[in-house]
């Protein structure tokens, strides 16, 4: 068992000893550990040192074995070490002279080096400023667009500035600078451009007058060409109307071009004659910076928000517009500068309307002409009830017909205007009333209410040219003589006819339908008649001063005024195209209103009368207590008399129509009598009655009773 073991270490031993003559000195570690980590490593250095030993043995009979090779070797390295002596002296003197001569080349080799990194360097730098110049030239280009108000193209090159040529050169540092600048930039262009739009929202403001005035020339003129072509229409087949070209170019952009670099603002157009061409509103009007600044915002994803201030700033200006001026009512050219500046500001609104897309609408339109409508008709409800001059009420209507027209061009429903001015025409057809009040007023005071004397057949026909009257009687008599109405008659009759002009006047460009002015100037004259006239007549019968011939020729004047309302249904009928019978035609109550001043004016005669005859009465002082009555009536009693005669020949002898006249005069005289016999009965009577008279005398009756009896004898005559 021993001897196994000392086998097995044995074999062990020089397999330990194999790897240590086999392996790397530096591998050697674990097989010498693997000796350490056994209990005989006594035993293995005696055969390491046996191995040793062996080996020098064997390196001693080798190098025995070469030893002559060896010293014939050192021999020969002694020679070659001289020749190598000299082959070095040789190699360095080559050296030293090759140094020598190489300078030069060292230099110009150096020098050639710094060219060839010269020029690779410009190589590399005209590379590089290859792909940075562009970049360069784009942001001049950018700074140069912007600075001269290019906002849009700036926009443009800024896009391709960040898209295409700062992605090549990115690294640089200008590159990081300029890209930190870009929002900036789009800042400032937002900014300049918003700037450029408020600059062109208040030049609009202050300019809207003159582009309404310029639209309201235009919707005149088209109306001017309406009534010539109406009137010719054959000449319409070959020329477009102003309003067709008009329209056409209204839907045509001007300036649409974001590219365009006009500055904001109104285009000056000197004023011109009436007879020259009206340009165009748009004309006057450059919506550049309204299409560029919408397209600035829309690129920038910004849309929304401009069209919301847009929108919002154009509100404020409609409320400015729509604010009337405290004095407009004053004159004319208050209510025009309001039209023209709410026509410029709507005409402004239209052309954008169709000029941009989705900038504004129509539901925002509508809404601002909703406004707009209420608040204009509220205030021309308000400053017209201020203005008493018909003749600045009607230029106002025509003025509002104008407007109405001109925005309805636009498209906008001017219908509540129309029914506005129906209103104004009541409130026309008052300042007409008080306007002819005081025309009436005038020729009744002026009127010297004597029959008209005519001279010769120029004057009897220019009278009856005025007035319809005819009377054969009267043209078969020579001049001089005379009409039976004072003059008057023919002015009254002629103003009535002025007034009815003057009601259709306001009816005209109303869109009425014939029967709708026929009814509008009946009720208006009626008015004239029935108020006014009658007013002004009943005003002249019950003055103080009027004497019984004034009375007696306006009897007379109102008779004749009668007659002529047949002839005054004519002329309404003749300019209005509706005839009388007509269903739910107003007639006329001239009739009624003459009939009222001629009873009123028989009424102040019988008055009159017997006023004069209670002066009469007045003097009368009977002596209750006489004895003897006198032989005579009383002398207030012949005075009575007397007056009486003379007043009731003032009825017999009225010159003109004798039928007329006669009958007229007989029965106002009949009435006059009687009432005046009636009075004077009762009267005496009263006399007899009075409670002072206590106690009578047979003288004193007898007295009375000559009276009473000269009253009956005189009373047929």
């Amino acid at each position: 068992m021993a001897e196994l073991e000392s086998l097995e270490t044995a074999a062990e031993h020089e397999r330990i000893l194999r790897e240590i003559e086999s392996t790397d000195t530096a591998c050697i570690g674990p097989t010498l550990r693997s000796v350490y980590d056994g209990e005989e490593h006594g035993r293995f250095m005696e055969k390491l040192e046996a191995r040793i030993r062996n080996h020098d043995r064997e390196i001693e009979k080798m190098c025995n074995f070469h030893y002559q090779g060896f010293v014939d070797s050192i021999t020969e390295l002694l020679k070659v070490r001289g020749e190598a002596q000299k082959l070095k002296n040789q190699v360095t003197d080559t050296n030293r002279k090759l140094q020598n001569e190489g300078k030069e080349l060292i230099i110009a080799m150096e020098e050639l080096k710094q060219c060839r990194l010269q020029q690779r360097n410009i190589s590399a730098t005209v590379d590089k400023l290859t792909l940075c110049l562009p970049v360069l030239e784009m942001y001049s280009k950018l700074r140069e667009q912007m600075k001269s108000k290019r906002h849009y193209p700036a926009l443009k090159t800024l896009e391709h500035l960040e898209h295409t040529y700062l992605p090549q050169v990115s690294h640089y540092r200008f590159c990081k600078i300029m890209v930190d600048n870009i929002p900036k930039l789009r800042e400032e262009i937002k900014e300049v451009s918003m700037s450029d739009l408020k600059d062109f929202l208040e030049s609009i403001r202050k300019h809207s007058d003159k582009i309404g005035e310029t639209a309201m020339k235009q919707a005149q003129q088209q109306r001017n060409l309406d009534n010539i072509v109406s009137q010719h229409p054959r000449i319409s087949g070959g020329k477009k109307s102003k309003k067709e070209v008009f329209a056409s170019s209204d839907l045509e952009v001007k300036n649409t071009s974001p590219m365009s670099e006009q500055d904001s603002g109104i285009l000056d157009v000197e004023d011109e004659d009436e007879d020259e061409e009206v340009p165009g509103a748009q004309d006057l009007v450059d919506f550049s910076p309204v299409y560029r600044c919408l397209h600035i915002y829309s690129v920038l994803g910004a849309r929304e928000t401009f069209e919301n201030y847009y929108r919002k700033q154009r509100r404020k200006q409609a409320r400015l517009v729509l604010q009337p001026p405290s004095n407009m009512h004053e004159t004319l050219d208050g209510y025009r500068k309001y039209f023209n500046q709410i026509v410029g500001f709507f005409v402004v609104e239209d052309h954008i309307l169709h000029t941009t897309q989705g900038l504004v609408n129509r539901a925002y339109i509508d809404e601002l002409w909703e406004m707009a409508l209420s608040k204009t008709i509220a205030a021309l409800r308000t400053h017209s009830s201020y203005c008493s001059d018909p003749s600045l009420v009607l230029d106002l209507k025509n003025l509002i017909v104008l407007f109405a027209d001109t925005l309805q061009g636009y498209g906008f429903p001017v219908n509540q205007l129309f029914d506005m001015l129906l209103e104004i025409q009541d409130q026309y057809s008052e300042t007409l009333l008080k306007k002819w009040s005081g025309v009436f007023r005038n020729i009744l005071d002026s009127d010297n209410y004597s029959p008209i004397p005519v001279t010769n057949e120029e004057v009897y026909k220019k009278i009856v040219g005025q007035f319809p009257f005819q009377d054969a009687e009267l043209e078969k008599q020579p001049f001089p003589k005379k009409f039976p109405f004072s003059e008057f008659v023919p002015k009254v009759y002629n103003q009535i006819k002025e007034f009815i002009y003057a009601c259709l006047k306001f009816s005209e460009d109303l869109h009425l339908s014939s029967t709708e002015v026929d009814d509008m100037i009946r009720k208006s004259t009626n008015l004239l008649l029935t108020r006014t006239l009658s007013n002004c007549l009943q005003n002249v019968i019950k003055r103080k001063n009027v004497g019984l011939t004034e009375l007696v020729q306006i009897i007379i004047n109102t008779t004749h005024l009668e007659k002529s309302c047949k002839f005054l249904e004519e002329f309404i009928t003749n300019i209005t195209n509706v005839l009388p019978e007509t269903v739910h035609t107003t007639k006329l109550y001239g009739t009624t209103t003459f009939k009222d001043a001629r009873h009123a004016a028989e009424e102040e005669i019988y008055t009159n009368l017997n006023q004069k005859i209670d002066q009469f009465l007045q003097l009368a002082d009977y002596d209750w207590m006489a004895v003897e009555p006198g032989s005579k009536a009383s002398d207030y009693l012949v005075d009575l008399i007397g007056f009486l005669r003379s007043t009731f020949a003032v009825f017999t002898h009225l010159p003109g129509d004798v039928d007329v006249h006669s009958t007229m005069s007989g029965k106002v005289a009949q009435t006059a009598c009687m009432s005046a016999c009636k009075h004077l009965s009762t009267s005496l009577m009263q006399l007899l009655l009075e409670a002072e008279v206590r106690q009578l005398t047979l003288g004193a009756l007898q007295q009375f009773n000559l009276d009473v009896e000269e009253c009956e004898r005189k009373a047929p005559s």
